[in-house]
């Protein structure tokens, strides 16, 4: 059990104000190798789950549409297809380390009319209530220190029927993929990061952020206490990851 001023950083019980700067340590330290990293976490398969959530998501031409943790710019890419010249994708990060890869990266594609970026907190977004028709999070919700102030900003920015999704690593609903699935997280996710990035630590921490994020159903409670109607929750991989739904009504 947390004290009142405190949160979990990884299995690391820490102040609440200090989260942030440890995490921030993290995902500097890992942002150029973030794709490595993702491949390790998932064999590869988070570049399906990502294509399945934007292709799910309802974007259509012309929506104004904010990616959260969208530094390194792989859900933003795919949702300025959807978007089209009309719409607008702004990318919002906590960390500049990540906004600039994902910036270098889109400019690099010629992804730069209708993108723009931010560097912010999610729990304190500097946009206008009803901003956006959509409001995407893809890996980044665990790592927010008070997940609840940000999904109560979530919904405070999204326009009258807008959506919250949120595609977050979860709870394995299978039984028998639970140890292979601990295994990997624990025992060779950290070396694969101490050998290819040179840093266990940070890959230790990831693979412990999972653990103590909450699961499906506590997710979506959280979310209708944030004032989400219709949360609907979608299991990807046996639950591995999910998609979780939410709108402003």
């Amino acid at each position: 059990m947390n004290k009142p001023d405190s949160t979990h950083f990884g299995f690391r019980e820490v102040a609440q104000d200090d989260k942030a700067r440890l995490v921030g340590e993290v995902f500097s330290s890992v942002a150029r190798n973030y794709d490595v990293m993702n491949d390790l976490m998932s064999f590869g398969v988070h570049r399906l789950w990502k294509r399945h959530f934007v292709a799910t998501s309802g974007v259509r031409s012309g929506d104004q549409v904010l990616d959260l943790a969208g530094g390194t710019g792989d859900i933003a890419s795919l949702l300025h297809d959807r978007v089209g010249e009309r719409g607008q994708v702004v990318i919002g990060d906590i960390n500049n380390a990540m906004l600039r890869v994902g910036r270098d990266r889109l400019t690099d594609r010629g992804l730069v009319r209708g993108i723009d970026y931010c560097q912010l907190d999610a729990e304190a977004l500097p946009f206008a209530d009803g901003r956006f028709d959509c409001v995407t999070m893809a890996f980044g919700l665990r790592n927010v220190t008070r997940k609840e102030r940000a999904l109560a900003e979530i919904h405070r920015v999204l326009k009258p029927g807008g959506r919250a999704l949120v595609l977050e690593f979860s709870s394995v609903r299978a039984p028998w993929l639970r140890p292979l699935y601990d295994f990997h997280s624990f025992s060779v996710l950290p070396r694969l990061g101490r050998i290819i990035a040179g840093d266990e630590a940070s890959y230790r921490y990831l693979a412990e952020s999972i653990r103590k994020h909450p699961d499906q159903a506590a997710l979506k409670t959280m979310m209708e206490t944030a004032g989400f109607a219709r949360v609907d929750v979608r299991n990807l991989s046996a639950g591995i990851v999910a998609i979780h739904r939410g709108y402003r009504v």
